[in-house]
């Protein structure tokens, strides 16, 4: 990789953006909607303002990486700071013109999305309320799907919340990443591993119905009776496609987020904040199965090799 390309490719952290275009599918699977030409656009806007995200977030912290990560792009002089600005900015209208293409829905979910990845980087990141901004933001992707392909958001506000409590822990756990800290932050996110693994397992028999109970599930098109309703729900949950998700996505984090539990040094408690950044993917894969959509979680689930390969190049935190 050319040393430009490599200096580009560790500000907007290359890796990472193999986590995006899940929360756009996961969220247009919850809306029960075929994925489409507006759905495409959803993802490409939502790429785009992941990045901005990226460029901004060592713009902002440039200062800061000069002391404790000085061979980041900004303080070794590979990036300029205007650069990175700059990119963030046209990262972010690129996002909201794509937004606009695929419809007013869009739109009004990617605005405040933008937003809050701005108040993120700028203003939030070191307050109490940096995890959950960052966790508010992963969740306004995923509606951002629903938005774009169904025209509606209700139905992927459970995934959205599942996907949101997973970007909560990750984003405490990383809170110490260059210092190390105590062990509650991997403890807590192994909890709300657990947690959700048992949630998006649990059958329908054992929960009711998942629209009642809010959490993902298939949505029916008509109004069939109870009895048909928790057939076609027991039948979807009974592909083996959501545990074998379900189970490579608690295999992913669980481990290094034990191991910072016992041992919260840096490097321990890099790699579980790389770990949980990875594992936002079979959980996207995991949430559109459960909802339905076999073929888009497939889909997302291939771009775990892809996203394990680029981070044997670039480090994807």
């Amino acid at each position: 990789m050319r040393p430009r390309l490599r200096a580009w490719a560790e500000l907007l952290r290359l890796p990472a953006l193999c986590t995006v275009p899940g929360d756009v599918l996961a969220g247009a699977a919850a809306a029960a909607a075929r994925p489409g030409r507006r759905t495409l656009l959803a993802v490409g806007a939502s790429v785009c303002l992941y990045e901005a995200g990226m460029a901004l977030n060592d713009w902002a912290d440039r200062a800061e990486d000069a002391v404790d990560r000085p061979h980041r792009p900004l303080p070794s002089g590979r990036v300029s700071p205007a650069a990175a600005l700059t990119a963030a900015g046209a990262l972010t209208a690129a996002g909201l013109g794509l937004a606009a293409r695929a419809g007013r829905p869009a739109l009004t979910v990617a605005a405040p999305l933008a937003a809050t990845v701005w108040a993120y980087d700028l203003a939030l990141k070191h307050t109490p309320a940096g995890p959950a901004a960052m966790a508010a933001a992963r969740a306004l992707d995923v509606l951002l799907g629903a938005a774009a392909t169904a025209g509606r958001t209700r139905a992927a506000l459970p995934s959205a919340a599942l996907l949101g409590t997973h970007t909560l822990a990750v984003t405490t756990v990383s809170r110490t990443e260059t210092r190390g800290g105590a062990p509650l932050a991997p403890l807590a996110a192994l909890a709300a591993t657990t947690w959700l693994s048992r949630t998006l397992t649990r059958p329908p028999a054992a929960r009711g119905d998942a629209a009642s109970r809010g959490l993902p599930g298939p949505t029916p098109t008509t109004a069939p009776g109870p009895a048909r309703h928790a057939g076609a729900s027991a039948a979807r949950w009974a592909d083996p496609l959501v545990p074998a998700l379900t189970t490579l996505y608690a295999a992913t984090a669980a481990r290094p987020y034990t191991h910072a539990a016992l041992n919260p040094s840096p490097p321990l408690t890099q790699r579980a904040v790389g770990a949980g950044i990875r594992a936002t993917v079979p959980l996207q894969a995991a949430l559109a199965a459960r909802c339905g959509a076999r073929s888009g979680a497939l889909l997302i689930a291939a771009l775990a090799p892809l996203g394990a390969r680029l981070a044997k190049r670039v480090s994807i935190t």
